[in-house]
């Protein structure tokens, strides 16, 4: 196989990656979304290493990327946090930060994305990491608006100014004012003349995971349940019958938040990806009206089939079938444009209906639950 072959290879199966193991978040938050961040990390190392790919777009398609997962996280939430404080918190920390990836992609000014940190993520982990072992519900609000606060201005803040204002390389700094070596020397150079500081290293990382343990055994408010990442074990506060009602009770109106926050979720997430794919020429008024339309479709059917007692039982079902709605309808809009202003890209087409379709039937599939738990 040639060089070109082997970078595609390589570059599709990093976005494969990128694409599919979010999907686990609902279930499993806190792993998933730790191996997504992982994969956001090495996956610009992994093409400088292993292809000759342009990373020149490289910022643009990380953010659309890092948005993906990152509304999958937030989505999961609607499914899985009792603790409403910490819901809202979460939501507006997103939100907060999809704006800001909007203005940067719009206008390339790299301190936006200072001023726009990506708190949510690491709030979220927290959250998560509390959940598998104790009830998030014996959360205080100090606890919760103090979390994010410090998330904000002592990690998020620094770590945005170095990565997208300073645009500090980690790697380089390491290799250049640490160990005094050129930036193209080998890691398995530099650990071979380093044996003891490597070892030193190892040992301080033991003594700090001990520490850690020490400190959570000792410490901490008892457990309440053994350590556990599936969050369905203990996801027990609502009844079927509860999920149902509240569903029931959303249909009574068509137009109304609901509706309104699936679109600008979905706008705003489809105009970063925009920015990432080649041959995209829509502008955002564009893809705001194709994006509400497309929405509102899918919205009347699903009241329509809800109201006579149609239920999805298969959320991958659900995901097909709207699927196939969403390409007919693009089909028939592509059919009814004059000849010469059809310049759909089919690939990109096909993209972007498929992204919208997973937030739309994740944001129907998890919505109840939370106005579930508003309801009681």
């Amino acid at each position: 196989m040639n060089a070109e072959g082997t970078d595609i290879i390589i570059f599709v199966a990093v976005v494969a990656l990128r694409l599919l193991v979010p999907l686990a978040i609902p279930r499993f938050p806190l792993p998933a979304i730790i191996a997504a961040m992982i994969i956001d990390a090495v996956d610009q190392t992994v093409f400088q290493q292993f292809t000759d790919l342009n990373l020149d777009n490289y910022q643009s398609y990380d953010k659309a990327l890092d948005v993906y997962y990152l509304a999958i996280a937030y989505l999961s939430t609607l499914r899985n946090w009792q603790h409403m404080l910490a819901f809202e918190t979460s939501r507006f920390l997103f939100y907060y930060r999809l704006v800001g990836v909007v203005l940067f992609e719009a206008t390339h000014v790299r301190w936006l994305l200072l001023v726009f940190p990506n708190t949510f993520e690491y709030f979220f982990d927290f959250i998560e990491a509390i959940r598998t072992r104790w009830n998030p519900m014996r959360m205080t609000r100090n606890l919760v608006l103090g979390g994010a606060a410090f998330i904000w201005i002592v990690i998020k803040l620094p770590q945005e100014y170095w990565i997208h204002v300073a645009q500090l390389d980690t790697t380089d700094l390491i290799k250049e004012d640490i160990f005094g070596v050129p930036t193209d020397t080998s890691w398995s150079d530099i650990v071979s003349d380093n044996v003891g500081v490597f070892i030193g290293l190892a040992i301080a990382l033991v003594l700090i995971v001990y520490g850690i343990r020490w400190y959570v055994i000792n410490k901490l408010p008892k457990p309440d349940w053994k350590l556990t990442f599936d969050v369905d074990k203990h996801l027990d506060d609502l009844t079927p019958e509860q999920i149902r009602a509240a569903a029931l009770a959303r249909r009574e109106r068509l137009f109304d938040w609901d509706l309104a926050e699936k679109i600008v979720l979905v706008t705003l997430v489809t105009s970063i990806f925009a920015q990432m794919l080649p041959d995209v020429d829509a502008s955002a008024l564009q893809i705001t009206a194709a994006v509400a339309t497309l929405i509102v479709i899918n919205t009347v059917l699903s009241e329509f089939l809800a109201r006579r007692g149609f239920g999805w039982e298969s959320m991958l079902g659900e995901f097909v079938a709207m699927a196939v709605l969403n390409a007919g309808a693009t089909a028939v809009v592509y059919w009814l444009l004059p000849g010469g202003e059809r310049s759909i890209n089919l690939g990109n087409t096909l993209f972007f209906l498929l992204l919208l379709t997973l937030l739309v039937v994740l944001y129907d599939r998890y919505r109840p639950h939370y106005l579930a738990r508003r309801m009681g």
